[in-house]
């Protein structure tokens, strides 16, 4: 299930360096959901259709020097009635002064008054990602997340399949860990799911018959990742003699997580299997395909040419 995000003011002005000029009463409670980020030079000017106040509103230069354009008695109406929207906080970029009337205003609406040194443009760009980032759409994922020859690597299956024994064996081959167990997914671009683990077990691992390991100790620093974009997912089942697995692998599968499709994988266990080989050769044939080279098909064309000599 996806969950909704947001994040504190007070994380966005640790991240980003800002200073408080002005504190609203209400900072401490602030959260911001809304990853957009607007300059209101055309609400200054008076024009508010589609103004949304959750924005974060960004003033630089050109507001200031507009501003500064004006007869006092405007520059005070437009400002006060720009804070009296319902914003919670303006970010003024360049470390440049507020203007007295904007400080006044924000002091009768408990508006917050944030500066930057950075440019307007520079914060903004900045800010955008860090946003979308701490905002973007997430779920949590039963399953284990390694990065193999550069591919992250979703593995799911029923609990006892082997999941972690499988990461295991990948770890000793050289390979990352990201996740195991539990994975908290979020979708941060149309295309692109970034998977990590919970901070509490964040590279614990349980191993049925051992317990818990801690794969950063045992394995050192390099054998696992903070984060990992997920590029193809494997899933684990118990071998079904009743059932027909794909063996051409023609055709590419995928399955859909957070609105994204992924490459899919289904891959039989039975005894005697090396998956941790085969989970290896799952990676480096997506990335042959992401790269345009399908083995299947060139088989499968191979075959006609010769059909269509014969």
């Amino acid at each position: 299930m996806s969950k909704a995000y947001s994040v504190s003011l007070d994380t966005l002005v640790r991240e980003h360096r800002l200073t408080v000029v002005r504190r609203g009463k209400d900072y401490d409670n602030i959260r911001i959901s809304n990853c957009d980020v607007s300059r209101p030079a055309l609400p200054l000017a008076g024009f508010y259709d589609y103004f949304d106040p959750t924005r974060v509103q960004t003033i630089g230069k050109l507001e200031l020097t507009y501003l500064e354009e004006m007869s006092p008695g405007e520059r005070g109406r437009s400002i006060d009635r720009f804070m009296s929207t319902g914003i919670r906080f303006v970010i003024v970029a360049h470390g440049m002064p507020v203007p007295e009337e904007m400080l006044r205003a924000a002091d009768r609406n408990q508006v917050t008054i944030l500066t930057t040194e950075q440019t307007t443009s520079d914060f903004m760009a900045q800010l955008i990602i860090n946003l979308n980032s701490w905002l973007a759409p997430g779920t949590t994922i039963h399953g284990v997340l390694m990065e193999i020859h550069g591919e992250g690597v979703l593995i799911t299956g029923d609990s006892g399949v082997g999941k972690s024994e499988n990461a295991m064996a990948l770890l000793s081959r050289g390979h990352r860990l990201v996740a195991d167990d539990a994975i908290e997914v979020k979708r941060t671009s149309q295309e692109t799911l970034i998977g990590t683990a919970p901070e509490m077990i964040r590279y614990f691992m349980e191993i049925r018959g051992i317990g818990l390991i801690d794969a950063r100790h045992m394995f050192g620093i390099g054998a696992v990742k903070q984060e990992q974009a997920i590029d193809l997912v494997v899933h684990l089942e118990h071998w079904d003699d009743n059932k027909t697995y794909d063996r051409l692998g023609n055709e590419t599968s995928f399955t859909e997580i957070l609105g994204v499709r992924i490459p899919y994988f289904l891959v039989p266990v039975r005894p005697g299997r090396n998956l941790a080989a085969i989970l290896e050769l799952a990676a480096m044939n997506n990335r042959e395909r992401k790269m345009g080279y399908n083995a299947a098909q060139v088989l499968v064309e191979r075959h006609d040419a010769l059909v269509d000599l014969g």
